[in-house]
């Protein structure tokens, strides 16, 4: 299990399986060592690998930032997303232990490297939107000019949260779809929907 932050902290077009690797911190440079050192061992020893790399994982009993994002919607934070227009890739624990599954019955996975999402990129305008819906809540979006963000970040050493928030991070799973021929059974729409009761049925009522 690597991660898509071994292709990039961010991009122009969805990231795809080709893409010479760039990590870009201590921890997607010891997913590119680690993914290095599997494929050195594949051929020393009879041992079948197969890499992921997903994007951010959501579902119920996420932690950190999507957490704290859940946090801030349902209680009606205001929060400076309502102009970027970026595109992120998610993907459900359902849909990454479906593919899981998949790389380990099926004969063409093995020696592959594919990067998995849920098939549908949203702007982090539209997430908030989605998961404020899915909670019966309003969503409180203002706007700031995205270099504005981005310098106020720079100056308090965290350029890596503007990245995170206001930039785009897209991956393609084409490869998955076509070799192994693999589809997320679970939609952006019922993940969201799901992890959004998980937060009020678990965090809300204690």
């Amino acid at each position: 299990m690597s991660s898509v932050k071994v292709n990039g902290e961010g991009c122009e077009k969805p990231y795809t399986e080709t893409d010479p690797p760039q990590p870009f911190n201590p921890y997607a440079q010891s997913k590119w060592e680690a993914e290095r050192e599997l494929a050195s061992v594949c051929h020393r020893a009879e041992l079948e690998v197969v890499i992921l790399r997903p994007p951010l994982v959501y579902g119920p009993g996420v932690k950190a930032n999507f957490l704290t994002l859940l946090h801030a919607v349902y209680r009606g934070i205001p929060l400076p997303f309502a102009a970027v227009n970026n595109r992120r890739s998610l993907v459900s624990i359902h849909n990454l232990v479906d593919v899981i599954i998949r790389c380990i019955k099926h004969p063409l996975a093995a020696g592959e490297t594919f990067l998995v999402s849920d098939d549908e990129d949203l702007s982090t305008r539209e997430l908030i939107r989605r998961l404020a819906a899915a909670m019966d809540r309003k969503p409180r979006l203002f706007s700031i000019p995205p270099l504005v963000g981005e310098s106020a970040l720079k100056l308090v050493g965290r350029e890596d949260i503007w990245q995170r928030l206001f930039g785009s991070l897209q991956v393609s799973c084409d490869k998955a779809k076509s070799l192994i021929g693999w589809q997320p059974p679970v939609s952006l729409s019922e993940g969201l929907e799901e992890v959004s009761h998980w937060y009020m049925e678990t965090k809300v009522r204690r």
